[in-house]
């Protein structure tokens, strides 16, 4: 794991990245729920489900705690317009594009369908949201990563040349600013986790065998500088939900590290602290996997909670193989954070029928 030249307290750590502007945007903390119906169904050890889909800023997500800090600096930087991008499903465009809606900035976002248009793009899911909240939308065929960023560089000089002042996604700046909001989402997990009377077998508090989330990027180096801050003995299992054209591992060990500069606590980060799990990204971004379907209805059918195709469901999936297979204690309890995404869900809605019309016929015996 990677290590800290100093060990701090959670109170200390909030006090480091209290250092920093921020924008209040999300519901938090964020519930620390305990899936009793789910731990019974996959016959694991007790699982917590961490609920960042809750943040509630437009349907809520990780990003949003990202957002806090780069609406934050933005704003002090005298931007009046921000210049964003992804996938056509992007959650973390529709979130920024709320948080622009909130604090009156103006916002475009450039998404890449990574394909040939073969008809009009429909407008549902993230991208309905997008529109709702009034941000003005380009679609190029280009995939999400360098292409899109290509043209988001092109975009801001555009409205920089028209006397804007942009704020835009700058994958160096962006990643290790918005790593600083996840150092507090595990200090709140660790602070919850002590507080918690739910489980008899640890009825004085507990801390957990392995916290995993979707995150290939600065949702899992957040946690992973705070692990390290904190010296916790556990590790941060990433699921990635796509698989990038760089070396993953040493891209979050420098955004760890970069996060840890900015609010002052020295971390020593490398590519080989990074456990990174990209074998249930499947065929490709955004291509649902028949574990990712089975962790979308297990959760969903025992304890209400939705997580969609993409991120969260994939990251789930790891999980539950992970627990299948035997590599978790059975009697320690594990975190699972919930990156959101749920607005995704309708566009994939006629897969996700497919799903159910095939249930019903294994149900009726067809």
């Amino acid at each position: 794991m990677a290590q800290a030249a100093n060990t701090w307290t959670t109170d200390q750590l909030r006090d480091q990245v209290g250092q920093l502007p921020r924008y209040t945007l999300g519901h938090l903390p964020t519930p620390l729920e305990y899936l009793p119906r789910f731990t019974r169904a996959i016959g694991g050890p007790p699982v917590y489900i961490k609920r960042d889909d809750c943040t509630g800023l437009a349907f809520g997500g990780n990003k949003t705690r990202h957002n806090e800090f780069l609406i934050a600096d933005a704003l002090e930087k005298g931007a009046d317009l921000v210049v964003w991008g992804a996938g056509i499903q992007s959650n973390n465009c529709r979130q920024t594009a709320a948080a622009c809606a909130k604090v009156g900035l103006d916002i475009h976002l450039v998404l890449g369908r990574g394909k040939p248009a073969d008809g009009p793009d429909l407008i549902q899911g993230n991208l309905l949201l997008d529109h709702l909240v009034g941000a003005h939308v380009e679609i190029i065929e280009g995939g999400v990563g360098p292409e899109v960023d290509a043209r988001i560089l092109e975009v801001a000089e555009e409205y920089r040349r028209a006397g804007r002042e942009v704020y835009e996604w700058d994958r160096t700046t962006v990643k290790s600013l918005a790593a600083v909001s996840y150092v507090l989402c595990l200090v709140e997990i660790i602070e919850q986790a002590f507080e918690d009377d739910h489980l008899e077998s640890h009825p004085g508090g507990w801390s957990p065998q392995a916290v995993y989330g979707c995150s290939a990027g600065s949702t899992g180096a957040g946690m992973v500088l705070a692990a390290a801050a904190l010296g916790a003995d556990f590790p941060i299992r990433h699921v990635a939900p796509i698989v990038w054209p760089w070396d993953t591992r040493v891209e979050m060990a420098r955004i760890a590290t970069e996060a840890g500069e900015r609010i002052g606590v020295e971390v020593s980060c490398a590519s080989g602290d990074i456990e990174l799990h990209e074998e249930y990204v499947g065929a490709g971004y955004g291509e649902v996997t028949p574990g990712c379907l089975e962790a979308m209805a297990v959760l969903a059918r025992t304890e209400g909670i939705l997580v969609d195709p993409s991120y969260s469901g994939k990251a789930l999936a790891g999980l539950i193989d992970h627990i299948r297979s035997g590599r978790l204690d059975p009697d320690r309890p594990v975190v699972f954070v919930h990156t959101g995404g749920t607005p995704a869900l309708f566009a994939y809605n006629e897969i996700l029928a497919e799903q159910i019309s095939a249930r019903r016929l294994s149900d009726a015996g067809v």
